[in-house]
């Protein structure tokens, strides 16, 4: 518990903080539009409105919200609608 979680891409930093099963956690909105959400945080370490660099850390894995065991929920949403996360990142050639 507690490994760093990084920003995918460059983004706006539109939420940190609790969200209701979600625990701590972060929304960006990216430079086309994309939403993404990090959840079940133990730490948060960017706030509303912060610009953040694809790769830097913007908190710490958790266990927080409605969760069974520390992990990352992550969700990826292009127009308002989810996508896969893990096409969206092989796309982006980002890996995971």
């Amino acid at each position: 518990m507690g490994s760093p979680i990084r920003a995918v891409t460059d983004a706006t930093v539109l939420f940190s903080g609790v969200e209701g099963g979600y625990g701590q956690s972060i929304r960006l909105l990216h430079p086309d539009g994309t939403v993404t959400l990090y959840g079940h945080l133990s730490s948060l370490l960017v706030n509303r409105g912060d610009k953040v660099d694809a790769g830097q850390q913007i908190g710490r894995e958790g266990n927080t919200g409605q969760s069974t065991g520390p992990h990352l929920h992550f969700e990826v949403h292009v127009n308002g609608a989810p996508v896969n996360p893990a096409r969206w990142l092989a796309q982006r050639g980002i890996s995971i």
